[in-house]
């Protein structure tokens, strides 16, 4: 899956986020950045570096397997795959919007 792609996937899914009111990060490394404002309706999307309440760090395939359902968040976080910073409670609500 390529940058673009994962950006409109993400972006399909959190359309219709509501009570999901945060400033979440995707941090790709390398791959790019994906910047989300869900306390905005409809939700921004863009690749701007901007301050948020929650980062997430993690590759491309990573995030593409958990998108999948092949790769459990929680696991990947435990593993190292996946950093968290900011609000844990806030990713945690992020998770249920993710999952397919």
């Amino acid at each position: 899956m390529t940058f673009e792609d994962l950006k409109s996937r993400i972006e399909r899914k959190l359309s219709d986020a509501a009570g999901l009111a945060g400033r979440f990060k995707f941090d790709f490394g390398d791959e790019g950045l994906i910047f989300v404002d869900t306390t905005q309706a409809p939700p921004v999307l863009s690749e701007e570096d901007e301050d948020s309440d929650v980062t997430l760090k993690t590759s491309v395939a990573t995030f593409t397997a958990i998108l999948d359902g092949t790769q459990d968040p929680t696991l990947a976080f435990m593993m190292g795959k996946l950093k968290v910073q900011g609000s844990m409670g806030l990713a945690m609500k992020l998770n249920s919007f993710l999952e397919d």
